[in-house]
């Protein structure tokens, strides 16, 4: 049994502490000391403690006393933090999806003698380690992941709801997409190249342009064709772009009656109560990831997965915090239990080109009920 320590008590950070307890000594910590207290009303095996991530020092001597470190901190903290965890040579797995190359702390993470596994979430995640895993095995010419957090039920205008902050969902219609065709790297506005996919028990949903392929442009450059595309139920995509185009995700302020205002954050704060995810709300996970390539036998194979994830009324775990968060607390374990202990900065497709690694995701996630459903075809 080893001591974890999780930085975030939010819908994913808690949702890991709560899965971790299960075998280890778990500490939960956030700035927020009032949801510490009623998680710990709710799980009494889960130790509590308030911490600043953004303090340095006490961050650094809070993580020190554990053998591992899950960091679940919103995105704009994420570089920072990962790279105080890392100066204080500890071992961790990150989920805070920051913007930033993960990569450039890689040289850092080996001189410390630190493993570091990053980006492990459902996608970027379960996504990478399928590829890593396929990159192996065949000479890959395609790939494309299409992913989406959906409510169960639809609400006029929007059809969305978020897990978290609208400013965070924004980033992602805002942010340059980037993909990879003919062997060159193609930067588009994101929103673009709509098309409708059929998925079982949803129907019809919308894909678009996004920027998720993030390190695999750097790992898998070999690969001529690859991107990744965000669903939504149709027509999300046409009200957004209205929000877009008329300037209502601009940074810069405005004046409004003497008083200067962002539109950005004036959005945000009306798109919070419209996009918030009740409590106990259901939700659901849709994900279709392809790989094309030659196989071992010299043919043309293509190969898909495809996963559907509800809310979990049982546990009253949301479908996102569980298909992100468990993958990251598969990561843990398999760290912990010493199946992978390369030293570095490792994005979940350089773990998951290891057979052992690969597989123990599945079975960590199908023992949790989330199963990827696989199916292939020759061309």
């Amino acid at each position: 049994m080893s001591n974890v320590i999780v930085l975030g008590a939010g819908m994913v950070g808690s949702a890991m502490a709560i899965d971790m307890a299960k075998n280890h000594n778990v500490t939960l910590t956030d700035l927020n000391q009032s949801l510490l207290e009623k998680l710990k009303l709710q799980h009494e095996s889960l130790a509590i403690q308030q911490l600043d991530v953004t303090n340095k020092e006490a961050l650094q001597t809070v993580i020190k006393q554990h053998d591992l470190v899950i960091c679940a901190v919103p995105g704009f903290l994420g570089f920072k933090t990962l790279k105080a965890i890392i100066e204080a040579e500890m071992n961790v797995v990150d989920i805070s999806f920051f913007p930033e190359n993960s990569l450039e702390l890689d040289a850092l993470a080996k001189d410390k003698k630190v493993t570091a596994i990053v980006d492990c979430g459902v996608a970027p995640g379960m996504d990478n380690v399928i590829l890593g895993h396929y990159n192996e095995k065949m000479k890959l010419t395609d790939f494309e992941c299409l992913v989406g957090g959906l409510p169960k039920q639809k609400k006029w205008p929007f059809s969305y709801k978020a897990p978290f902050s609208p400013i965070d969902v924004i980033e992602e219609y805002t942010r340059p997409a980037r993909y990879v065709e003919n062997g060159k790297e193609i930067v588009r506005e994101p929103l673009t190249d709509c098309d409708y996919v059929e998925f079982d028990k949803v129907g019809t949903l919308e894909s678009f342009n996004s920027d998720g392929l993030r390190s695999i442009i750097h790992t898998m450059p070999h690969i001529p064709n690859m991107k990744e595309k965000t669903l939504r139920y149709p027509g999300h995509v046409n009200y957004i772009r209205v929000l877009k185009e008329s300037g209502f995700f601009n940074t810069e302020k405005v004046e409004v009656n003497g008083v200067e205002v962002s539109p950005l954050d004036f959005t945000s704060k009306i798109l919070i109560d419209e996009w918030k995810l009740g409590e106990q709300e259901k939700e659901l996970t849709v994900m279709r990831v392809t790989v094309k390539g030659e196989n071992s036998n010299g043919q043309t194979e293509e190969i898909v997965y495809d996963m559907h994830d509800e809310y979990c009324s049982e546990t009253n775990t949301s479908s996102m915090a569980r298909t992100t968060g468990y993958t990251a607390t598969a990561a843990a374990n398999i760290f912990l239990e010493g199946l992978f202990t390369e030293k570095g900065i490792f994005p979940p497709e350089l773990v998951g080109k290891h057979e052992t690694c690969f597989n123990y995701f599945f079975k960590y996630l199908e023992e949790r009920n989330i199963s990827y459903k696989k199916s292939s075809r020759l061309m």
